[in-house]
């Protein structure tokens, strides 16, 4: 499938051309890995601090999950990061909010020049995020399941003192399940509704979804977080959803049975979240709402941004304290966002 038929703003890589049939994405990604030992003939690199370049996107909720995952365990030295605009062209993310549109490390104006630079016929959309070799200025990988994933266990010499177990080895087998069920039933459950291609898929799709979100209502009425009493990566992976909710799924694609708002339990969770150190700092609903109401011409043509909802919300009292729990476990907070990570309309501090 090429660039031009595949639609390239989500680290999905998702075909979006579902008029008729129900949403199906694309899940091939560049399978490359980032590792602390690299056994001889896998298709990985050796971890290197200093060397590679995190390509995320603040709008993108994939490219969300490692931005949260690199601040909660402090890889902001070991790991460089590049913040391509909430609005691109159809051939590529763009780095149009550096001076002169030229990310300032990789010297590129497009991520596609990235991925160019591994295989100039790379055949697939150009997604975020993704992992570049500053020596090269090729993408390693773009897998956003494992990036993450390899954060927690293969950059952990490169953690800052203090940072929280977000893949407890024993809690792994039960993490695992319970992360392909979020995936399935809920990130990609409100892309499932947006771009349903027929009546009869987006009415499936919205049942579907709307079970999930009741299911997750009743799992986290008596537990603070997904997995206990602490944040894990399931946190994370929920979260970047729960955020987009109200001002995107909500409307955009949708998902109005009722907005997160009127969930008690999940609305709380969430802005129990959204108040925790790396979470709701590295939200800008501003780029949020530009990219989807922007970019998807097919379900808002006239490119209308919504000046809603008020945000304020998020910064009321959530009232999860009474189920008890240490957040960070054994760790501590990340340290404030450097300034010149800091979201331009963050509603923090």
């Amino acid at each position: 499938m090429s660039n031009n038929s595949e639609r390239p703003e989500h680290a999905s890589g998702g075909n979006y051309s579902t008029k008729g049939k129900s949403f199906s994405r694309d899940m091939n990604y560049i399978p490359t890995r980032l590792l602390r030992d690299v056994p001889e003939g896998a298709d990985a690199v050796a971890v290197e601090p200093g060397r590679y370049r995190l390509i995320a996107a603040r709008a993108c909720p994939w490219a969300n999950r490692t931005l949260i995952v690199r601040r909660l365990l402090g890889l902001e030295d070991a790991l460089s990061v590049g913040m391509p605009g909430p609005v691109h062209d159809a051939d590529s993310w763009t780095f149009d909010l550096d001076p002169g549109g030229v990310d300032p490390v990789l010297g590129i104006p497009k991520l596609k020049d990235a991925y160019l630079a591994r295989d100039p016929e790379y055949p697939r959309g150009i997604t975020v995020p993704a992992i570049a070799d500053t020596t090269t200025g090729a993408v390693v990988t773009n897998d956003f399941n494992q990036i993450t994933l390899d954060f927690s266990t293969q950059w952990t010499e490169f953690q800052r003192d203090g940072a929280p177990n977000l893949y407890p080895e024993a809690l792994r087998p039960e993490m695992d399940e319970l992360m392909h069920w979020v995936f399935t039933e809920v990130n990609n459950g409100v892309y499932r509704c947006g771009f349903a291609g027929s009546q009869e898929s987006y009415d499936a799709a919205y049942e579907r979804l709307w079970v999930a979100l009741d299911r997750l209502e009743e799992r986290l009425a008596g537990r603070r977080f997904l997995m206990g009493d602490t944040i894990t990566e399931a946190d994370v992976r929920l979260f970047t959803t729960l955020v987009r909710f109200d001002a995107v799924y909500h409307g955009h694609f949708k998902c109005n049975r009722n907005k997160l708002a009127e969930m008690p339990v999940l609305w709380a969770y969430a802005r129990d979240l959204f108040q925790t150190p790396g979470f709701g700092d590295t939200i800008d609903f501003e780029q949020i709402k530009q990219h989807y109401y922007v970019v998807h011409r097919d379900l808002n043509p006239l490119g209308i941004v919504p000046d809603g909802p008020d945000p304020s919300g998020w910064l009321t009292p959530h009232g999860r304290e009474s189920l008890g729990g240490r957040p960070f476990g054994d760790g501590t907070p990340p340290a404030p966002v450097r300034d010149a990570e800091r979201s331009p309309h963050t509603i923090l501090g």
